[in-house]
């Protein structure tokens, strides 16, 4: 049975089960090296291991295209790398960030901000998809992202809604990898027209539905008793979750007209901003694990340009700034861990076309929150923004620490189909002083 199973096109089998849903459910709830790489710094490994296990969510914010660190978090005033952005001082003595985030800036007793992040790759997919999973793309694999871990060690927290959510992402995001479709995320497309496609057609009504379901589970009995695997189990699990969540009264979570006219003006009405309010009702709807898209960093051309790095830190400073305000004000963010990175920075000297080029040499993230020590600046870079003087972390070090403060054990290997072993976070370990 094994050997059969085996043979099966796995992709043929989701597509005709998806299509079956579309057609006789009359519902479509259903997912769906630039340059070379500095010379590695050395990093001391922690001998110690870290408690972590306060956070019990995390919203994950994802800044798509490369942001670039001497902009944001790791100015350098004085250098001729800086280029214009002027720093401005947060509600920490003595630390700095970029003029263009004045609402993080008030945050930042929060904010535990890395200047020492760096990678192994400059090509935009490779790398997001390395910070996403701490595995490299590799053509045999698809690997999990940490939401989709988190339900993997910890089981199902929500009844109705899916414990993971993303919103705005790409279409080639990981997601859950290797793991059953049941612990596959609900993406969002946008997030000002919620969760579209749950209601039936008009001429779809009740008694039909669910007629439509039991042909549906007809169809497909016999083909489960004969393949009793579990993965073929994992497909039912999944269209059951999907219809159990379209009869809930629980989908009022994602719809952002439940929230006031004046919080949906606070976050900025753009998609990003009104990705990262639906995050926090999704959080204060028991989802585990939310992840929002920002894209357009990308700037290669005229970086400070009133389209490019202004508007673009604009929005994340007001959308993030707002949601680690309402967290901290709701008691959310002592265990709701945020984390905000990117794939890679950008190249410290400005080009001849005004913008900044790729750089995996030196770049910067953040976290808060789920036990994470604000007010703090983790590791260095050079004193051009060039690469890593002190403390590396590299993205499975990144994905690590955020592990171990959900409590999840990282020795842990958990087996592909192809029966290779594969941990949370690879071969990441977390940075300790942040915890």
């Amino acid at each position: 049975m094994r050997d059969f199973l085996s043979k099966l096109d796995g992709i043929d089998r989701r597509r005709f089960l998806e299509y079956t849903a579309k057609s006789a459910l009359g519902v479509s709830l259903l997912p769906g090296l630039e340059t070379a790489l500095t010379a590695a710094p050395a990093r001391k490994k922690p001998a110690a291991t870290a408690k972590g296990g306060k956070a019990k969510r995390i919203i994950y914010l994802f800044m798509t295209g490369a942001m670039s660190h001497l902009d944001t978090f790791d100015l350098k005033p004085g250098h001729e790398n800086q280029g214009e952005t002027k720093p401005i001082k947060t509600n920490v003595p003595g630390k700095q960030i970029s003029e263009f985030l004045p609402t993080l800036a008030g945050q930042f007793d929060k904010i535990a901000a890395i200047r020492s992040m760096y990678t192994e790759t400059a090509a935009h997919e490779g790398a997001e998809y390395l910070m996403r999973t701490s595995y490299k793309q590799i053509a045999t694999t698809r690997h999990p992202t940490m939401g989709p871990w988190v339900q993997r060690f910890e089981g199902r927290r929500n009844k109705t809604l899916p414990d993971t959510v993303l919103i705005s992402t790409p279409a080639r995001h990981p997601s859950a990898g290797f793991f059953d479709p049941s612990y596959s995320p609900l993406p969002i497309g946008d997030p000002n027209r919620g969760l579209e496609n749950t209601q039936a057609p008009a001429y779809l009504k009740k008694d039909s539905f669910r007629n439509r379901l039991g042909l549906i589970d007809k169809f497909d009995r016999k083909f489960r008793n004969k393949f009793k695997a579990r993965k073929v189990g994992a497909y039912t699990d999944f269209y059951s979750q999907a219809t159990t969540l379209l009869a809930s009264t629980e989908l009022k979570a994602f719809d952002l007209n439940e929230e006031k006219k004046e919080d949906r003006d606070r976050y900025g009405r753009d998609r990003f901003g009104q990705g990262c309010l639906l995050a926090r009702r999704l959080i204060e709807n028991n989802v585990r694990c939310v992840e929002v898209s920002f894209g357009s960093w990308d700037m290669h051309r005229d970086i400070y340009g009133t389209t490019a790095l202004p508007a673009r830190t604009a929005i994340m400073d007001r959308a993030v700034g707002n949601l680690l305000k309402d967290l901290g004000e709701k008691g959310l963010l002592k265990d709701t861990m945020v984390v905000l990175t990117t794939e890679f920075g950008r190249t410290p000297v400005i080009n001849q076309n005004a913008g900044r080029d790729h750089h995996p040499g030196a770049f910067s993230a953040f976290l808060a929150g789920g036990g994470i020590k604000g007010g703090q600046f983790y590791g260095r870079s050079d004193n051009e923004g060039y690469s890593v003087d002190e403390d590396g972390v590299l993205p499975a070090d990144l994905n690590a620490t955020i592990a171990t403060a959900l409590g999840l054990p990282l020795g842990k290997e958990i087996f592909s189909p192809t029966g290779r072993p594969f941990k949370v976070a690879h071969d990441g370990e977390p940075v300790l002083k942040l915890l």
